[in-house]
This record gives C-alpha cells, sequence and structure tokens, in this order.
C-alpha cells in the first residue's frame, strides 16, 4: 500500500517556493487559452482573439478570488476568521469549485453585456476547457496530500499522513479529477452539435453535480449540513439550474419563426 509522501513544492530558492498546486493551475489556464484560441480562429465561438485575451483575465480573476472566498466562506470560515491574514496564501490549497464557479458566472455575465455577447453561448464555450481544468486542480489536491477520502479496505487505498493517521483510505481527489476529465471529454465531442445557447453548460452543470455528489460518499466531508455533506448540498442548486438550461425551450428559434 503507497503512503503519500509527495512534495507540494516544486521549486524552492530561499525563501521562495513554486508548489505544484500553483503549477496545476497555471497549466490549466495555459490549456484554457489555447483551447480558446484555437476554436476562436475557427470561429466556432462568437469571440475574437482580442476578446479571449480579455475574457481569460476576467476568468482568471474570477477562478482565484471567488475560489478562494468560497473555500473560506463555504468551508472554514471560522478558522480564517481567526487566521485572517491566511486568506491571501493561495498557494498554500483551498480553492472551492462552486465558489470560483459562482465568480466565474458572474464575471463573464459582466463580461458578455459589455462585449454584446449572448452570454450562454459564452457559457457554453468554456464548458469544455473549464471542465477539463477541474482535472488539474484536483491533481494539485492530490500532490498536497489534501482532500483525501475515507477509511477504506479497496486494493487502491492509499495512506495520507495528513489525515493524522496511518488508515487506508480512498483518493478521492483522483475519482474527482478522473470523472472530471471524462465529463470534459464527453462535452467535447458535443461542443460543435447544433443545439440551443446553454445546453452544453447546463449539461456540465448536471455531470458534475452527479458525480461530485456521489463522490462526496467516499471523501471526508468538510461538515455535514444534515444527511448530506456540504459539497453535495452546494451540488444540488447547480444540478437545478444545469437541468433547467438542458430542457427549457429555446426562445430564440421561436422569435425567429415569428418575423417569418
Amino acid at each position: 500500500m503507497w503512503t503519500h509522501d509527495l512534495n507540494p513544492i516544486a521549486i524552492s530558492l530561499g525563501s521562495l517556493e513554486i508548489r505544484w498546486y500553483g503549477i496545476m493551475y497555471v497549466l490549466a489556464f495555459i490549456f484554457t487559452w489555447f483551447y480558446m484560441r484555437r476554436r476562436a480562429k475557427l470561429g466556432k465561438i462568437p469571440l475574437s482573439l482580442d476578446d479571449v485575451e480579455s475574457a481569460m483575465t476576467w476568468l482568471v480573476v474570477g477562478v482565484v478570488v471567488g475560489g478562494r472566498l468560497g473555500h473560506v466562506l463555504f468551508y472554514e470560515p471560522l478558522y480564517y476568521l481567526q487566521h485572517p491574514i491566511e486568506i491571501f496564501a493561495v498557494w498554500q490549497g483551498g480553492l472551492s469549485f462552486h465558489g470560483g464557479l459562482l465568480a466565474c458566472v458572474v464575471f463573464c455575465y459582466i463580461f458578455a453585456r459589455k462585449r454584446g455577447i449572448d452570454f450562454l453561448e459564452l457559457a457554453d464555450a468554456f464548458a469544455v476547457p473549464l471542465a477539463i481544468d477541474q482535472t488539474f486542480g484536483r491533481m494539485g489536491n492530490f500532490i498536497n496530500g489534501e482532500l483525501f477520502g475515507r477509511v477504506t479496505t479497496v486494493a487502491w487505498a492509499m495512506i495520507f499522513p495528513a489525515a493524522g493517521d496511518l488508515l487506508p483510505r480512498h483518493p478521492s481527489m483522483l475519482y474527482e479529477a478522473g470523472y472530471n476529465l471524462i465529463i470534459g471529454g464527453i462535452l467535447f465531442l458535443l461542443r460543435d452539435g447544433k443545439r440551443k445557447p446553454g445546453f452544453l453548460i447546463g449539461l456540465w452543470f448536471m455531470l458534475y453535480a452527479i458525480a461530485r455528489g456521489i463522490v462526496e460518499f467516499v471523501r471526508v466531508p468538510d461538515y455535514m449540513v444534515g444527511p448530506l455533506t456540504a459539497g453535495q448540498m452546494l451540488s444540488i442548486p447547480m444540478f437545478i439550474v444545469g437541468l433547467w438550461l438542458v430542457l427549457r425551450k429555446d426562445t430564440r428559434k421561436k422569435v425567429s419563426a415569428a418575423k417569418l
């Protein structure tokens, strides 16, 4: 059985430390940048190359600021109330997916309004890279040895010293990396179909919420809300919004038909 002993620090130069967690997010942003530029060049998304550069800036701010505030407010408010300076220590880990997603939605909505772009079309354009980017983030969690799972006897169990014991546990962060990669692959295959705006991002919301809810059963919960974990509770509204986006009628088609 393997004991987690990975060094979270990739490069150490005196007091300067570059952590693998941060590198994973940089790789995610680079992947998104290349993907979006490629799609823009092919005319597959409602963005010019200049729009991609601007949108990426908004996205980075949304992921980092929203993700960090979400982690602070949703998961460890009392700890950060006692250690407020650590709120800014993003490089140590601790970015909430749901918080980052909420901030990205708000920022993208503002960006779409300013550029005169359909918000749902913009969201669909980012669906594939955002799904795959989660894989990078979860790999960063794995290297940090955090977000580990519950005690188990499965053959692939691992020991995570950060848990404070030497008991075998589910490598739940790897499960999350895996399902995010699969979801990203599904969206990639569907990305060019003729569908109503919002379908792709809605499908991502639904698939992520379902997968996250399942994995939460084997992941050590941050805290419980009745019988559900915090992650499951936050995934419920995400699933509902996704379901609405997938099932809603395409009102733009009706408008076009009426004009004819």
